[in-house]
């Protein structure tokens, strides 16, 4: 049976948007990026664990996990889920200094929860954090997390330049590191 003549007249602009899209792209997006840089500044975890804290990808900086552990140790702070929570953001907050960073430049998290239930919690200390607008999020529920934390929380970040910045650490991410 022939395709109803719709779907033929659908298929045609997809296919010339996608054409003009790949050919629009220039010489640029053919060239290879740098190379990922792994990094591990000491900021917050020891740099012997067997993961980078960040890596910086073009314009890109990938942090790792954080859990709520007393900055230099795998120690979980205690108090539960608000606690942890509080630090984790606070390890963040040091990570991203360590490399030029602030909490403005996030732009993507993931949340990962011992209980989905502790949500409303885990809220409370993101306002706290973070600033309208706020960086787009996902979380889930999890079944163990690394040392029997109750929050872990991974970001992604902008590590591109900005307008008048040289690029190392600035005054406010300085700051919020020893705030948070």
């Amino acid at each position: 049976m022939p395709a109803p003549p719709f779907a033929a007249a659908r298929l045609i602009p997809f296919a010339a948007m996608a054409a003009a899209l790949l050919t629009s792209a220039g010489p640029s997006a053919a060239a290879d990026p740098a190379p990922p840089e792994f990094l591990n500044s000491g900021a917050v975890l020891g740099t012997d664990l067997p993961f980078s804290e960040a890596v910086r990808y073009g314009g890109v900086l990938y942090l790792a996990g954080q859990i709520g552990v007393e900055p230099h140790t795998l120690t979980l702070v205690p108090g539960g889920v608000r606690a942890e929570a509080r630090q984790a953001l606070a390890n963040i907050a040091a990570t991203l200094a360590a490399h030029g960073r602030t909490r403005a430049d996030v732009i993507k998290c993931t949340v990962m929860l011992a209980d989905i239930a502790e949500w409303p919690a885990l809220n409370e200390e993101w306002r706290t954090f973070f600033a309208k607008p706020y960086p787009a999020r996902s979380a889930l529920g999890a079944n163990g997390l690394a040392l029997g934390a109750r929050v872990e929380i991974d970001c992604i970040a902008s590590a591109g330049p900005r307008a008048g910045a040289a690029g190392g650490p600035t005054a406010e991410g300085r700051a919020a590191a020893r705030r948070y």
